[in-house]
């Protein structure tokens, strides 16, 4: 089975049709954006607006997230767009608590439906923004997000991104990048600047 791709607004644009890759589930391959370093979100959204002006559609479900940053005011320019934010925040002196537990299950149950449900009726690229930080703090199980990833429907793009990723969500990755702090500014007292 072949998977065939358009690629509207351009002229002479042509259907290619692409194999599933070997060793692959899917005809669509899996990304996981990773590592200590800044940019997995800021390079996941920016596969999100290559993909929405190329008339596809996108949800990004954002794990462990509370707060409306910057990037999220995207969705109100883009009308095939959902960005809905699955936790209560970050971590950061304090465990988590039940609660958080549930959201991310909760999270994640919405998450899977969308990606067994198959581009034709909801979404074509469905990014899975901190999922590891929610496996890392033991929100989720790796084997509940590994049956979500592997039940997907074909047609469905799929990428996860957070530091931390598991061997086991790297083992079933088709793609890794591991983003890697070489520099940081937030080292000198520099905090993160609005719109950068």
């Amino acid at each position: 089975m072949s998977l065939a791709l358009l690629t509207p607004g351009f002229p002479g644009a042509s259907v290619l049709s692409i194999p599933p890759m070997p060793g692959s589930r899917c005809a669509r391959p899996v990304p996981v954006y990773t590592g200590d370093g800044k940019g997995k979100t800021t390079a996941a959204f920016g596969l999100a607006v290559r993909a929405l002006c190329a008339g596809q559609s996108v949800y990004i479900g954002q794990f462990v997230k509370s707060m409306r940053y910057n990037e999220t005011k995207i969705e109100g320019i883009f009308d095939r767009m959902r960005i809905e934010q699955l936790g209560r925040g970050c971590f950061i002196g304090h465990d988590p608590e039940p609660a958080d537990v549930g959201m991310a299950r909760e999270g994640l149950a919405r998450c899977r439906a969308l990606l067994v449900s198959g581009s034709s009726d909801l979404y074509d690229l469905v990014i899975l923004d901190e999922l590891t930080i929610a496996l890392y703090y033991r929100l989720l199980t790796v084997d509940e997000v590994l049956d979500a990833l592997r039940a997907r429907h074909p047609s469905v793009e799929v990428v996860v991104t957070g530091r931390y990723a598991p061997q086991e969500l790297v083992d079933e990755a088709d793609l890794v990048t591991e983003m890697r702090e070489v520099k940081h500014y937030y080292t000198q007292g520099v905090l993160s600047r609005e719109g950068i």
